[in-house]
Formats: C-alpha cells, structure tokens, sequence
C-alpha cells in the first residue's frame, strides 16, 4: 500500500474509479461551525481520457457563473490540473442529490449557452483558448450519464 497523502485525491485509487460520477470528498468544519462540502465532479476516465482546454476552459467558464444561479452556498468550482473533472465546494449544504440537481440544470444552462461568459482579455486570462462548441459537447455527455453519476467504483 502507498503511503498516505495529505490530498484526499492522491489517496484515491484511481484504476478503481468509473468516471463519469460525482463524489462527496470530505467535509471540512470550520472554527464558527460552518461545513465545506467538496466534491470530485468526474467527467472523464483518469488516465484514459481528458477534456480538451479550450472545452475545459469555456465549461469552467459557463459552470462557474450558471451554478450560482441555482445555488447560493457554492464557493468555488475549479477544474482539476489532470482535466478529468472538476472540483466543487459548497457551505452549509450536505443534500447530494441536490448537488445532482443542481449540477444537472447548470449542465443544461451550458448546452443552452450562446457564449461563453468572461471570455475576453479584460475578465479572463486567456481568453483565446475557449471552445462554447467543446463545453457542449463535454456537458452533452456528462449529462447522458446522469443516472449513473453516483456510482463511483466500477462493480
């Protein structure tokens, strides 16, 4: 066995994995009470496929302003280094079948999107590496397996 890592993530076997799925990753309580959930949002298997960056950029873009609109405790989603996935963190909020919902209709938002959010030089760091056409497709099938999102490990 490997020894253990300070980040949950390096202490996941990832062969075992069966991506795409969604994950509760910890909890971590605060010193007035508050919760941070995080979860590992997986959309891609580790270490067999990755979302291409102008894609991962444009969804991170369209996710990170549209999930706001469906929940008010988010504090951040990032994507991860590995572009398989993304992280989400949220407070006070410990329903995961809410974060399925939630997560579903800003899935549903970035299908509907005309543009992409922030996507300039002004509000964006790089703002020549999107694709609105790649987050589509990204989020496309993501959400063709939403009933599977739960299932972590492969059986």
């Amino acid at each position: 066995m490997a020894k253990k890592m300070n980040v949950e993530s390096f202490n996941l076997d990832h062969t075992k994995v069966a991506a795409p799925y969604v994950r509760l990753v910890g909890v971590t309580k605060g010193p007035n009470g508050d919760e941070i959930y995080k979860y590992d949002i997986r959309f891609k298997q580790p270490n067999q496929a990755h979302m291409e960056m102008a894609g991962l950029h444009s969804i991170e873009h369209l996710m990170a302003e549209n999930i706001r609109n469906h929940m008010e405790n988010v504090v951040d989603i990032g994507p991860m280094g590995c572009q398989t996935g993304f992280y989400l963190a949220v407070l006070n909020h410990s329903n995961y079948d809410e974060i399925l919902e939630v997560l579903e209709k800003t899935l549903q938002d970035v299908l509907n999107a005309d543009e992409v959010p922030a996507c300039n030089e002004v509000q964006c760091g790089w703002a020549a590496n999107h694709s609105l056409e790649g987050a589509k497709e990204i989020a496309d099938e993501m959400l063709s397996y939403r009933n599977e999102w739960h299932i972590v490990f492969a059986e």
